[in-house]
């Protein structure tokens, strides 16, 4: 099965539709599929729940597609850079379903293992554990965790070849290889595609079985969140 497609919006054509769950790789603007999710904006899509680890920033990356409002729900960690996200979080407008970012993490894992749920002390006596199952362990109170399973995964790594079998360099890894396990589809953008064979099988980071479509884009913006520098 061919897995390369010329561009992201011929990669996502057919496989996005109303209403899905969307799962997005990246941590703040590091490793996130930019030309993926600029065509899913461009797609028109409506009445996303995303699952990312948070929502970009205002007018980039997952940002894009709350300033066109195409999400209803975000399943996330960390929202704190992104004022769009505030506004339509306290006027009601947007849904939140928070959620502690090794269990975000784990969630994603457990999905793309076929693990329904599991148990974890993260989150006992807060919110987080509101209406869910507590169960005793060895003395200690564990909050059951549903796993998470996404319509289409967005992921973003370094190199692939065109069996789909991936590369992530560095701090860009980061949530990626937990979204591309849990998608039913996963389209995957790359910066560099090399021939059958030429990666390392001891270097892989998510095998070819988990990846469905492949888009090059082999200039990524790469923003830099908050930049910080020392004094001279």
């Amino acid at each position: 099965m061919k897995k390369v497609y010329p561009d992201a919006a011929t990669a996502l054509a057919g496989a996005v539709k109303d209403g899905q769950t969307i799962a997005v790789g990246g941590f703040g603007l590091c490793g996130i599929p930019e030309a993926l999710i600029a065509a899913l904006r461009d797609s028109g899509v409506q009445n996303l729940t995303a699952i990312s680890n948070n929502a970009g920033v205002d007018g980039f990356g997952l940002g894009q597609l709350l300033t066109t409002r195409q999400i209803k729900k975000m399943i996330a960690s960390y929202v704190g850079e992104n004022k769009e996200f505030e506004r339509q979080y306290l006027a009601g407008e947007l849904e939140l379903e928070f959620t502690p970012q090794g269990t975000l993490a784990e969630k994603l894992r457990a999905g793309g293992s076929g693990i329904p749920a599991f148990f974890t002390k993260t989150g006992v006596g807060t919110v987080v554990a509101k209406g869910k199952e507590i169960r005793e362990f060895d003395g200690e109170q564990y909050v059951m965790e549903r796993a998470l399973v996404a319509d289409v995964s967005l992921v973003k790594a370094w190199k692939a070849d065109p069996a789909g079998n991936l590369v992530y360099r560095k701090t860009a890894r980061n949530f990626n290889p937990n979204v591309a396990m849990a998608g039913k589809i996963t389209i995957v953008e790359v910066e560099e595609l090399v021939g059958l064979g030429e990666l390392d099988p001891d270097s892989i980071h998510t095998p070819g079985i988990f990846v469905h479509r492949i888009v090059i884009n082999a200039k990524p913006e790469k923003r830099i969140e908050q930049r910080t520098v020392r004094a001279n």
